[in-house]
C-alpha cells in the first residue's frame, strides 16, 4: 500500500498576481519553502506550477477576501498572508488580521498607502521631506504651489507606479497638469475628497530601499539607483534601475537610522518595504514608503547581483518567522531598461530578438502582447519590455544597456486621446 508523505511546507495565502515577465521569480523563489494558495481575480495561468490550489476573488474587495480567507483557514492551517501588489495590499492586510495573522498590520499599511498621512507622520518624527498638501480643487493647487514655489510636483495621493505624477513650473500650466493628475485613478482603490497632493520639487538622484522588518528590527535587502526619463511624457518615469553588491548605501548608518525613524511613525514593524529617497547635499529627503517588495524587478536584480532573496525575506516574516538574508560570496551588479511605447497604442507586433543577447546582456522579455491597449506615462503603466545586464562592474552593466532598441521592437495603431 502506498504511503503519501504530507507536504511539510507552511501554507501562505498570496494575493494578486501579474504578468509572468515581472512576477515569476517571486513565485519560483516562495515555492521553494512554502505552499502558495492563489487568490486573484482571474484562473491562473503561469502560476500553475507553482500553487497548491487557487480561488478566484475581487482581490480589492476587502470582504469578499476575507470571506474567501476563512473559507480555506476553515480546513487548512494557513501561515501567513503574502501580498507584493500595490493595489491589493491593503485588502490583504484586512485578511491577515480576519484570520489573527499579526505579521501584516492594516493601520500601518494604510499609513504608508496614504501619501497624505505618510507627510504629516514623518514631519513629526522630524525627517527631511518635500513640503506636501492635498488638495481638492485647481484653485487650492494653485493657492499651495503659490506658497511652495515653483516647480511642484503632483501625485495622486494613494496611487503607485509613478501614475498621474507630473511636474508644474509655472502658474499657467497648472489647469492642464492638475486635470491630468485628478482623472488618473484606479477602480476600487480608495479614494479621498482632496485626491491631489501638491508637493515641493526636489531635485537630486532618487534611490530606493528594499527592507525587511520582523519585529522592528530593519535589514536592508536592495539598494536601486533610480534611472528617470528627462522629455515629457516620461520625465518622471521610471525607465531603469542600477543595483550593485558593493553600494555603499547598503551598511550607511544615516539611511538605516531614516528607515528605522520613518517606520517607527508610521507604525511599520513587520513586512517588507520599498522606500524611495532623494539624495541632496542636505541629506537624504523621504518620498515615500511603500508596504510592499519594489516593483520593477528590483528585487530581482539584488538576488542577480548578490544573491539577497526579498522574496523569501517577505514570506518569511509574513509566516511570522525572522528571516534570514544571505548574500552570495561572489558581488556583482545588474541593470534593467525599460523599453515604452512611442506613442499610445493597441499593440499589432512585438519583436524580440533573443537571438542578439550575449554577457553580460542577461535577459530580455517582452510584456506587450498584439491587441494589448497601452498608454505612455503618467496615464498608464507602459513598461511593454524589459532589458536586463549582469556584470563584474556597474560602470559595465549600464554599458550593457545603453541602447535597448537592437533587443525589442513594438508596432501598434493610434489609441484615440484619452478624454480629461
Amino acid at each position: 500500500m502506498s504511503h503519501v508523505v504530507p507536504d511539510p511546507r507552511p501554507l501562505l495565502l498570496v494575493v494578486g498576481s501579474s504578468y509572468a515577465e515581472f512576477r515569476e521569480y517571486i513565485f519560483r523563489s516562495v515555492h521553494a519553502e512554502y505552499r502558495l494558495w492563489l487568490f486573484n481575480p482571474v484562473e491562473p495561468s503561469w502560476e500553475t506550477k507553482y500553487i497548491t490550489a487557487h480561488t478566484v476573488v475581487n482581490c480589492m474587495d476587502a470582504d469578499q477576501l476575507i470571506a474567501a480567507g476563512k473559507e480555506v483557514a476553515s480546513s487548512h492551517e494557513v501561515a501567513g498572508v503574502f501580498c507584493y501588489d500595490e493595489a491589493y495590499i491593503e485588502p490583504a492586510a484586512y485578511l491577515s488580521a480576519a484570520l489573527g495573522i499579526g505579521t501584516l498590520d492594516p493601520r500601518a499599511v494604510a499609513n504608508c498607502r496614504d501619501k497624505s498621512y505618510t507627510r504629516e507622520a514623518v514631519r513629526a518624527a522630524g525627517l527631511l521631506q518635500p513640503r506636501s498638501t492635498p488638495v481638492s480643487s485647481l484653485d487650492q493647487a494653485l493657492a499651495v504651489a503659490d506658497e511652495i514655489g515653483y516647480p511642484v510636483m503632483l501625485k495622486p495621493r494613494n496611487l503607485g507606479a509613478s501614475l498621474g505624477i507630473v511636474k508644474v513650473e509655472r502658474p499657467e500650466d497648472m489647469a492642464a497638469r492638475y486635470a491630468l493628475t485628478d482623472a488618473v485613478r484606479l477602480p476600487g482603490v480608495r479614494e479621498f475628497a482632496d485626491y491631489v497632493i501638491v508637493e515641493e520639487f526636489i531635485d537630486g538622484p532618487e534611490i530606493s530601499v528594499d527592507s525587511v522588518f520582523y519585529q522592528g528590527e530593519c535589514t536592508p535587502l536592495v539598494v536601486a539607483h533610480k534611472l528617470l526619463g528627462t522629455e515629457p511624457p516620461f520625465e518622471f518615469e521610471e525607465v531603469g534601475h542600477d543595483v550593485f553588491a558593493a553600494d555603499p548605501l547598503l551598511d550607511d548608518p544615516e539611511l538605516r537610522d531614516l528607515l528605522v525613524d520613518s517606520h517607527a511613525a508610521l507604525g511599520f514593524r513587520n513586512g517588507v518595504t520599498h522606500t524611495e529617497f532623494k539624495v541632496t547635499p542636505h541629506g537624504f529627503y523621504l518620498v515615500e514608503v511603500n508596504a510592499r517588495m519594489g516593483g520593477n524587478l528590483i528585487p530581482y536584480l539584488g538576488l542577480l547581483a548578490d544573491g539577497v532573496d526579498s522574496s523569501l525575506a517577505a514570506a518569511a516574516v509574513a509566516a511570522g518567522r525572522p528571516p534570514v538574508v544571505e548574500r552570495s560570496g561572489h558581488r556583482r551588479a545588474a541593470a534593467i531598461r525599460f523599453i515604452f511605447p512611442a506613442y499610445d497604442m493597441t499593440v499589432t507586433d512585438v519583436t524580440v530578438r533573443n537571438d542578439l543577447v550575449e554577457p553580460p546582456v542577461y535577459e530580455v522579455a517582452a510584456v506587450a502582447r498584439p491587441g494589448m491597449k497601452i498608454r505612455q506615462p503618467p496615464r498608464g503603466m507602459s513598461h511593454s519590455a524589459y532589458v536586463i545586464s549582469i556584470a563584474d562592474t556597474i560602470e559595465e552593466a549600464r554599458a550593457a544597456v545603453a541602447d535597448i532598441s537592437r533587443y525589442v521592437q513594438l508596432a501598434g495603431t493610434p489609441l484615440e486621446p484619452p478624454a480629461v
